[in-house]
């Protein structure tokens, strides 16, 4: 029999389509899984994922903790596993977690691949199609698809520089429930907001924990980054503020140990757990053995936090360049975020600069970023972008952001060749908006425009 050539036929998928669930028809791809082929390559400059900077584990402790579980527990590492994941790692979690602030039950914890599975595995167990999810906008890209997949009606509340507008999530809940609608649950990144990098303030987030309350709603408070600040004082986190009631936390140790490995978890009111480990339970038995007690290793060799200190001083670096940065090379025009913490600036540019068409010419000139459009579900963020600055050194931000700003003067030049104007001017300490958060306004520095433009 002659081998099939690969790649599937128009024929092959027309064959198929009929066998597809409706579901499919709404699922979309995560705007940076599809760049990631793309930035893998060399040559490209990559402020699109939300890339740690694994470079910094040491190779020798790595090699250690490895050593130490193959010597110590190589069977049970190879080995199935409970659904809700080793004791000890939820007892290991419990101690993370306490270093926020929190009092967590290891009773109340379920391990997870990642902290991407709490959102599926909430979703899963929260909705039917059609159902209505509230969260900020812009929200957390790589949610955007886990949301299309399960067909939820998606309600996005705008930000300013305190985080998501808690009147305005107050008003629009009003809204639907004149329409018959109540929303299943409540998504937000509280801390370090991935895209938008403004944190919930205290008096928000109180709020925000009492409409639950009041209104009987679920909150799932995604936190990746709330150990990674760089300044301002720490805030209680929405579990805390709850006491058990409403409030579903997910956590990952991909922010501060390692994406590879792979692990995170959710902390639930128990009715609530009970269905997420059902849901895990038919996605993948359990969580890896082997990387759990990588983790409970490492954790038990009393170095994380040392690490987690070492890598919030080589973020603020980086994100002080990439503020620099933004400031010589974007005109002004352009305003973009101040984050206390995280791994992303959100930056918006004239209202005429489509950063999804920024991005393909971009991608010829060697730099990537994620286009505003993959935070929203309603086709706004036309003209914002995600950077990010945690997974690339001081150099590479610079020239990554000199090579955009040069596509983005261009545009600006071209605007005012075609229309015979000058794009509006941001005003030099811009009032805060719904789209944006935490505006800031820097001194810019002189540019050599006629040396730099032909380079790209």
């Amino acid at each position: 029999m002659e081998p099939r050539p690969p790649g599937p036929a128009a024929r092959d998928l027309e064959r198929y389509a009929g066998l597809f669930a409706s579901r499919t028809r709404v699922m979309t791809s995560s705007a940076m899984r599809d760049l990631m082929a793309i930035t893998e390559r060399p040559e490209v400059i990559s402020l699109a994922g939300g890339l740690p900077d694994t470079s910094t584990f040491p190779a020798e402790t790595l090699a250690a903790v490895m050593a130490r579980v193959a010597a110590d527990s190589s069977a049970r590492a190879l080995q199935y596993g409970p659904t809700e994941g080793m004791f000890a790692t939820r007892e290991a979690i419990t101690r993370v977690m306490a270093h926020e602030g929190a009092d967590v039950d290891p009773e109340d914890v379920i391990v997870t691949t990642g902290g991407q599975q709490v959102i599926d595995l909430v979703c899963k167990a929260l909705l039917d199609p059609g159902d209505v999810v509230v969260a900020e906008g812009p929200t957390y890209p790589g949610a955007v698809p886990t949301l299309s997949t399960y067909q939820a009606d998606v309600v996005q509340i705008g930000m300013d520089a305190d985080g998501m507008r808690v009147d305005e999530l107050e008003e629009t809940l009003d809204r639907l429930e004149r329409e018959g609608r109540r929303p299943k649950f409540i998504y937000t990144i509280p801390t370090f907001q991935n895209p938008g990098g403004v944190t919930l303030s205290l008096p928000r987030r109180r709020r925000l924990v009492e409409v639950a309350h009041e209104r009987e709603l679920i909150v799932l408070e995604d936190n990746p980054y709330g150990m990674l600040r760089f300044e301002g004082d720490r805030l209680p986190t929405l579990l805390e503020l709850d006491g058990g009631h409403f409030v579903v936390y997910a956590g990952t140790f991909s922010k501060i140990l390692s994406p590879g490995i792979r692990l995170g978890w959710a902390v639930a009111p128990r009715p609530v757990l009970a269905k997420l480990n059902l849901g895990a339970q038919a996605a993948t038995l359990c969580p890896s053995s082997f990387t759990q007690l990588f983790v409970n290793a490492y954790l038990e060799s009393g170095h994380w936090e040392g690490y987690v200190a070492q890598l919030r001083e080589l973020y603020r670096a980086r994100r002080d360049v990439m503020l620099e940065a933004l400031a010589a090379e974007l005109p002004g025009e352009a305003h973009w975020t101040h984050p206390q913490g995280g791994l992303f600036v959100w930056a918006t540019l004239p209202d005429f600069v489509d950063t999804t068409d920024l991005l393909a010419l971009a991608l010829h000139r060697n730099v990537a970023f994620v286009p505003g459009r993959a935070a929203y579900l309603d086709g706004r963020g036309g003209s914002s972008m995600r950077l990010n600055f945690s997974g690339s050194s001081e150099d590479e931000i610079r020239e990554g952001v000199r090579r955009i700003g040069a596509i983005v003067r261009e545009q600006v030049e071209l605007y005012g060749m075609l229309t015979g104007t000058t794009a509006p001017r941001a005003p030099e300490a811009p009032a805060p908006r719904t789209d944006l958060a935490d505006v800031l306004a820097l001194p810019r520095r002189p540019r050599e425009d006629d040396r730099r433009r032909g380079r790209g």
